[in-house]
């Protein structure tokens, strides 16, 4: 009886016991639970507080680069009206510093480079073959640019193979207005057109850093009576003298600036690249490259002294 007394006044402590632990472990994985949620918001935000930081520079970036595209505009426009030393002759570029960060501003003749209406069937196959193009494909683009802006003869290979592309589209038989026609023409894939990057030395991406090869929107244009060749298109665009023919040019220094420019109503690509310059005096990494395509008209017999033909919010630069 006294055994079975001492049992039952030990069972409600025990209870009670168990309560509080059950409760104690409750708390613990709620706590668990509660640090978890916290950790994952903090990763959270912290993510998202880098990414508005990187949108915030990048918008920086691309405003900084368009002043220096607007700069380079105003200052070439006193330089080919006025004579004014602000940009040298035989410069392909020219650096700005400005409060926020410096630009990089490269300047791209239209008259130095290859016009797509005019060149023959040997200098755009040239032309083509020097930016890597392999043989049978080059020899291919060069053909089909030949048939895009030739007068129509009747149904052409070219022709049947517009007609059996998903849309299927007619071969308009006439000379390029943008150069962005070339993407349509049998062959060309948008690393051929705007470039793409490969890996130095050996080819081996892991042990090589990669370089930039230019694209055909680097070398070509359909702008200007007066066409540049081959040689002065691929030294604009900073291209090796590969698969020429014995009888063609080889690339060099680019023409002076202001002798390309010289005659008519030049036309000029302005393309800024930008960096940041941040509060410790260094530069960031963030880079941002806009382009403008320019025309000037002679000072003074014009309403205004130049035209912004194409402006290119993202584009490339070496």
């Amino acid at each position: 009886m006294g055994i079975r007394q001492e049992v039952g006044s030990q069972g409600p402590e025990a209870g009670r016991k168990s309560r509080r632990g059950s409760a104690l472990l409750a708390v613990l994985w709620l706590s668990a639970a509660l640090s978890a949620i916290a950790f994952a918001m903090s990763v959270s935000v912290r993510g998202e507080t880098d990414r508005t930081a990187t949108s915030m520079d990048d918008l920086r970036c691309y405003y900084l680069a368009s002043a220096g595209v607007q700069k380079a505009t105003a200052e070439l426009m006193w330089t080919l009206n006025q004579g004014a030393g602000f940009i040298p002759n035989d410069v392909p570029f020219v650096d700005y510093q400005f409060p926020s960060g410096t630009t990089h501003v490269e300047i791209i003749p239209e008259a130095a480079k290859l016009n797509i209406n005019h060149a023959s069937y040997e200098q755009l196959l040239s032309l083509i073959s020097a930016l890597g193009v392999e043989p049978n494909r080059a020899s291919t683009i060069a053909a089909g640019i030949v048939d895009w802006r030739s007068p129509a003869g009747g149904l052409s290979a070219f022709d049947s193979y517009y007609l059996s592309q998903t849309p299927s589209f007619h071969s308009p038989h006439a000379s390029f207005q943008e150069i962005e026609e070339l993407l349509s023409v049998r062959g060309v894939t948008p690393d051929i057109f705007y470039g793409t990057w490969v890996a130095a030395g050996n080819g081996d991406a892991g042990e090589n850093p990669l370089v930039r090869r230019a694209g055909l929107s680097d070398c070509v244009t359909v702008y200007g009576l007066v066409s540049g060749n081959v040689a002065s298109a691929l030294a604009l665009a900073g291209v090796a003298p590969t698969g020429f023919d014995s009888g063609e040019a080889q690339p060099g220094p680019a023409p002076g600036l202001r002798n390309l420019l010289a005659g008519g109503n030049p036309i000029v690509t302005l393309r800024s690249t930008a960096r940041l310059r941040l509060s410790n005096g260094q530069y960031s990494d963030m880079r941002r490259t806009v382009g403008a395509q320019v025309k000037y008209l002679p000072f003074g017999k014009a309403d205004v002294p130049y035209y912004v033909l194409r402006w290119y919010d993202t584009t490339w630069s070496f």
